[in-house]
């Protein structure tokens, strides 16, 4: 039975205890009202009659009295209703017609008061009657509807008590029955049997709850499984991995990281890790957050060993779940590139001798009292001569790049002019400029206060970025040399107006060895990668900034 049907039979049985109450009441009712109507018409008139019969005998006029008695004997004749009261009204009209024709004595008005008293007797006799009868039916009938209504309030209230439980149980069950789906309690089934919609409801929650602890069980299974695997990649991996979660508690640490960080797993899983940090200087270390992550020195398998920090932020949707830090051992790569500087500071070294002496040949040979030389012999040594100024160049940028890098290199930091580094700049690229017929417009405020750096060095820098923008740009145009001060350094620029960077190369400008496809020939691709760590070594900073076809603007930053 559905339950849309169940309602409706619930609420015609209370419909039901109304009409029999109402009905029965209404039967009894009409009953006594019939009752009490009978004894009304039957008897009250009955009397009344007769108390006008009794009234017109004491009348002195005979015309008046005898109408008034034909008048109401006539209507009592007609309103018999009692057994006996028709002879008692027939001899009253005999003793009438008596005392009318003249026989007037005491002894026939009596005997006449007498019938009519009988007749008003008998009707007084059934008033009493008919009332306790009608008291006796007015009993019966409380009785009765005391009884049916005390059947129909238990039976109401067997109803109204657990028909709301039907419906509302099986609702509490199915509710308790989410709640538990909700806490993970897969194994939860709800027990009620019917065959409507609450049973449907529980079929399709118990199938529901079957499929989801089947599919837990198998899902930990293999989650267990994944989890132990991961475990055990970590676990194999020679970089130090570490995992945070999102309040910064240590999830978890391969073996590698554990030896590196020389602490217990005990102490180290599950502790917050600042905490931990007050006492593992390594661990503090890889807490600070920082922009440019720095080469880390660790004494590990017997040696200095060099590692760099990774780290990455986990995210489910928006919200931040955990942090992996990762420790990459890169000692090897380190060492291969410590001997790389070395190779290449050898190598430069000892090519500026045999470059200088080929430079001495050709000064000797441009000169006339060696014997003259023709124009093809001359256009060769002009060739020669160019190659090995690029030779000579580039040599002495690796050199420059391996004292950088090895920090052999020498400062000479002093409070120095700012015009004094832009004018050391321009004059070196004067003769080029004018070459290309490019103009060269300064942009310097009248007054700047000193910055401390190395002249010779910044100015190499500025040189650096003046020689690539009149290279990079077409004859005749335009390169800005500018100085901005800001509150606490200043900032030198220069900016050209040729074909630019493609935006895809732009983070790459500053790498050792690179060079833009598709770039003019002629350098080694250090330069930018010398300006860079040679500003930085001052504590400044380098910037680029480019649009393809519109031009690039490279500059750098040092303290006041």
């Amino acid at each position: 039975m559905k339950i849309k049907t169940k309602i409706r039979i619930g609420l015609l049985f209370l419909l039901a205890i109304i009409i029999t109450l109402a009905s029965t009441g209404s039967i009894y009712i009409n009953r006594l009202a019939d009752i009490s109507s009978a004894i009304s018409k039957d008897n009250y008139e009955s009397i009344e009659y007769t108390k006008n019969m009794i009234q017109a005998l004491d009348e002195s006029d005979d015309a008046i009295w005898v109408k008034k008695f034909e008048q109401n004997l006539q209507a009592q004749e007609h309103n018999i209703t009692e057994v006996g009261e028709k002879d008692a009204t027939q001899e009253t009209r005999e003793v009438f017609e008596l005392y009318k024709a003249g026989q007037r004595d005491n002894k026939t008005e009596a005997l006449l008061r007498t019938k009519i008293l009988n007749v008003q007797d008998l009707n007084t006799q059934a008033i009493f009657r008919k009332n306790r009868a009608a008291t006796l039916t007015a009993k019966r009938v409380f009785t009765y509807i005391t009884l049916l209504g005390t059947l129909c309030f238990l039976l109401s209230f067997t109803f109204v008590v657990n028909f709301p439980g039907m419906i509302a149980n099986p609702i509490t069950e199915l509710t308790a029955g989410i709640k538990e789906i909700a806490n993970r309690n897969y194994s939860s089934r709800l027990h009620f049997e019917a065959n409507d919609e609450f049973g449907e409801l529980a079929a399709a929650f118990n199938e529901m709850a079957r499929r989801l602890d089947q599919y837990q069980n198998s899902n930990l299974n293999q989650l267990m499984f994944e989890k132990k695997r991961i475990e055990t990649i970590i676990n194999n991996m020679k970089d130090a991995i570490i995992g945070f979660d999102e309040n910064n508690k240590v999830l978890f640490a391969n073996s590698v990281a554990i030896q590196l960080l020389g602490i217990s797993e005990n102490d180290l899983l599950g502790k917050y890790a600042p905490d931990v940090a007050l006492r593992n200087d390594l661990l503090r270390n890889l807490l600070v957050k920082e922009e440019n992550e720095k080469l880390l020195k660790i004494y590990a398998d017997n040696k200095e060993s060099y590692f760099t920090k990774e780290s990455l932020e986990i995210f489910n949707g928006e919200q931040k779940i955990g942090e992996v830090t990762v420790l990459r051992n890169i000692t090897k790569f380190q060492e291969l590139d410590v001997a790389k500087t070395n190779f290449i500071a050898t190598i430069s070294h000892e090519l500026k001798t045999p470059i200088s002496s080929i430079k001495m040949s050709l000064k000797l040979l441009e000169d006339s009292r060696i014997g003259p030389l023709n124009i093809e012999q001359k256009k060769l040594l002009t060739d020669i001569k160019g190659d090995s100024q690029r030779l000579l160049k580039i040599t002495t940028e690796l050199l420059d790049m391996t004292q950088v890098e090895t920090g052999n290199i020498q400062f000479n930091i002093q409070q120095v002019a700012p015009e004094q580094i832009v004018e050391q700049a321009l004059s070196a690229v004067h003769s080029i400029a004018e070459e290309k017929k490019i103009i060269i417009e300064k942009k310097i405020p009248a007054t700047l206060p000193g910055i401390r750096a190395d002249a010779d060095r910044t100015a190499w820098v500025l040189l650096n970025f003046l020689t690539n923008a009149i290279r990079y740009s077409s004859e005749g145009a335009k390169v800005i040399v500018s100085i901005e001060p800001r509150e606490s350094s200043l900032v030198f620029s220069v900016q050209d107006f040729g074909r630019g960077i493609e935006q895809k190369y732009q983070a790459r400008v500053f790498e050792k060895f690179f060079q833009i496809p598709g770039s003019i020939p002629g350098g080694s691709g250090i330069g930018l990668t010398i300006s860079k760590e040679i500003i930085e070594k001052q504590g400044g900073k380098v910037a680029m900034e480019s649009e393809f076809g519109k031009g690039s603007k490279f500059s750098f930053e040092l303290s006041l």
